[in-house]
Parts: C-alpha cells; structure tokens; sequence
C-alpha cells in the first residue's frame, strides 16, 4: 500500500525528510496553485481514541493507530466474505465509488478556480456508463439465463452493448458541446483524467468482480497476500529499517520489503492451505437452471485437487544420500501457484503504491483522503490491490481457466427451441463422426 512507513524517524529526520521531498518536488504551475488548497489526509481520530493515546509519542501513537484500523478493516472485510459473493460485489462498487472520488476531486480543485462547465457532472456519468458497460458484461456472462428469464431484462441483455456505446457517444457529445474557447487545453487535460482514472479503477474493478465470480480463493488469496505484505513490510521496516529502497517513498526500505516478501510466500501457502478445505471458497458461483437459484456447487478444477509430483533429480538424489524415504510430494497444484502469486503481491504490487506515491508528491499531498485514521484515504488502500486484480485475472485466464461446460449450457439455453435443437443435431454429428458415441444412439 502506499504511504506505509516502514520506519519512524526522529524529529529531526522528518524536517529533514519533509525538506529533502519538497525540494525534489516540481512546483505546481502557478494557475494550479491559484485553485486553492488541495485535499490532505490528517491523522484525526475520535476523541475517546486521543485521550487514551495522549500519553504515548506520535511514533508509538500512530504505530497503535494504524494497527486498530487494520485489525477493524480486516474484520469488516471478513463479515463481507461471510455475507457471500454478492455482497463482496457490492463492497467492490462502493470502493470505488469512493476511489473515483478521491482522484476526480484532486482535478476539480486543482482547476475549481477556471469554473469549467460540467467536469464533475460530466466525470460522474462516464462512471456510470463505463459501469454500466463492464458490470452489465459480467452480468451477462455468468447470468444470463437468469437475466433473460426477465422480459424487462432481457431488452437489456440483448443491446447490451448498443446501449453502454448510445450512452458513451452522448457523453462525447456534451463534452464537445461544453468546451470554452479560453479553456481548451484545461478542459481536454480533465478529459483525459477522467480516462485515466476510469481505466485505473473501473476496469480493474471489473476484473476483481470477475475473480469473485470465478471462486472467492481467487479474491481472498490476493487481497490477503498484499495486506499481510504491507503490514509485515511495515513491521520490518519499522523495528529494523535502515536502508532507503526508492526515493518516492523515502521511509519504506529494503529491510522492510524483503521481510515482507519472505512473510508474504510464508503466509500466502498456509492461507492457501486452509482455504482449499472448502468448496466455498473454490467453487465458482453460477446459476442452477435445474434447482433455479444460484449456487456455489461444483465439481472442482484440477487444480484444487491434491496432485502427486515427483521430486526434481537434484533432490531426490541428495534425499537418498541423506536417506529420506520421499521421491514424491502430494499437494493442491493451487498451493504451488500460491508461491508465483506471492511474489508478485511482494515484488511488483508496492510498485501500485510507488505509483500512487508519486502521484501525491506532484501535487504535493500526503494522502488522497482522511476517511481511515492511520491510513488516509480509501484509494491509499486500495492502490496495490488495483493492481494485483489486474494480475490475477490474466494469471487465472492464462495458466488456470478451463471451458466451463456450465457457461457454454448457458448460451444454449438462451437460443430458440428450434435453435436448441439444431445445436444438438450438429454435436450430435459431430460425436459420431470422431466415434466418441455409438451411430446406433437415437437421434433427433
């Protein structure tokens, strides 16, 4: 995550620090600072909270803070899993809702002061069109017999995506329709903010949707593995942190990212472990057509299925020297894949916060908001795991996806009697003709 220091320097070290960060800063463009403040984040908490933490100093103090707040999302985030996936779909649209927000108010205030027509309004119905597009693909994809059962619904399914484009164009046209001749260039810039930022959170909150539909593991592994990387970076970082690792984050550092990807691999295989022991967690949720509700009932993929390997040659001729009896290792493919996902949650997700971190310190902000004490805003969270969703789905669609015959039955369904007929004749040919069935059976 962003803005996690992974250590706490002295007084001195913070001037030091501060002064070192506003000098490697780009100064604003003066008509950007003329737009007035920009949104900080604070370490404000409730009174009660101030009173019983007056007593420590702010190292210790927003040590304590951060961990009461981490604890609290952890197990806010765990009744959600409870509730199911649809509620963790819900969770998905509200952050970011609030993501969206956090982003699109930096440029409006950056550039309040031009009074440009419609940016916010114009900002929020792109949200509401990309969404309608990306979730209504998503809906469609996994429901869309249920969908269709629907005549009201089923409009909709059938010009899906006619829609999502009428609604696009319409918003293009407002746009063009509100520029200012004096304000061309300001106007394209929040035109393309506002992209920017949809591509960044809409979409990867697609592909997060995605990953719940395909099995909860695929969203609880992930999440979990980048949010014990950046507690445990942070504990590293805090206790034996020395040497600096970037200069867009001055306080994270290589004793603290190390100790956190170690941790990560560690944890990521435990988790996995636990998890797989039930279909709750590995099954995809889909529509039952049979009992006519959804479900979370499945025959599981291979690779939530214990797998015997053998052992590479190198070891098992040092396990003959060492005379150990085991030449083959029994485990769930799915805990070896763990590994892979690990390292990239501890490798290359803190660049999500990297990147985040960069983008603050051009417009010279500590955090994107307030709304979590000790950790800023919900985009300051959520930056890492924006990113590691965007790997998990082309990790699970390249390594892992199998056809789902349950998604293919769905497209059948929704065709005509007589179309569901004609697909039938043709598989059936089909079958016969690489004798995978008998040319006796009947046929309709």
């Amino acid at each position: 995550m962003a803005e996690i220091r992974q250590r706490f320097p002295t007084e001195n070290e913070e001037a030091k620090d501060k002064r070192s960060e506003e000098d490697d800063a780009e100064p604003l463009p003066q008509d950007l600072g003329a737009a007035g403040s920009l949104p900080q984040g604070s370490d404000k908490t409730t009174e009660i909270l101030d009173s019983a933490l007056a007593n420590l100093n702010p190292r210790w103090r927003n040590w304590v803070i951060r961990g009461i707040f981490t604890w609290l999302m952890i197990l806010f985030f765990a009744f959600i899993v409870y509730l199911g996936p649809l509620a963790l779909v819900l969770l998905v649209f509200a952050i970011q809702i609030k993501c969206f927000h956090e982003i699109i108010t930096i440029g409006y205030v950056v550039y309040k002061s031009y009074d440009l027509p419609l940016f916010r309004t114009l900002s929020w119905y792109f949200l509401f069109t990309s969404n309608f597009f990306f979730f209504g693909e998503s809906m469609i994809e996994y429901f869309s017999v249920l969908l269709n059962r629907n005549n009201f619904l089923r409009f909709f399914v059938t010009y899906h995506r006619f829609l999502s484009f009428s609604l696009y164009v319409a918003g293009f046209v407002a746009f063009v329709c509100s520029l200012v001749k004096k304000h061309y260039l300001k106007q394209f810039t929040l035109f393309g903010w506002t992209h920017v930022t949809l591509l960044i959170v809409v979409t990867q909150s697609h592909l997060i949707v995605q990953n719940v539909f395909e099995g909860l593991i695929w969203l609880m592994v992930p999440v979990s593995m980048i949010i014990c990387n950046d507690i445990m970076a942070y504990m590293f970082g805090f206790f034996f942190g020395k040497t600096p690792l970037i200069k867009l984050s001055p306080k994270k550092t290589w004793e603290g990212f190390i100790g956190g990807a170690f941790s990560t691999v560690i944890f990521g295989i435990l988790l996995s472990y636990v998890l797989l022991q039930w279909d709750y967690f590995v099954c995809p949720i889909s529509f039952n057509p049979t009992s006519n509700r959804l479900s979370m009932e499945c025959e599981r993929h291979p690779v939530f299925k214990i797998a015997e390997y053998s052992l590479p040659e190198t070891l098992d001729g040092l396990f003959t020297l060492l005379h150990i009896p085991y030449r083959t290792l029994r485990t769930y493919p799915f805990m070896l894949h763990s590994i892979s996902l690990s390292l990239f949650a501890s490798v290359i997700g803190p660049f999500g916060g990297f990147f985040a971190s960069g983008f603050k310190r051009a417009f010279k902000i500590k955090d994107f908001g307030d709304i979590i004490p000790g950790h800023g805003g919900i985009m300051d969270r959520f930056d890492c795991q924006f990113l590691m969703a965007t790997f998990i789905h082309v990790y699970y669609t390249s390594f892992i996806r199998l056809h789902n015959p349950q998604k293919i039955l769905q497209n059948i369904l929704m065709l005509k009697p007589d179309e569901q007929l004609h697909v039938y004749n043709l598989l059936h040919k089909t079958l016969m003709e690489g004798n995978l069935i008998n040319a006796t059976d009947s046929m309709l």
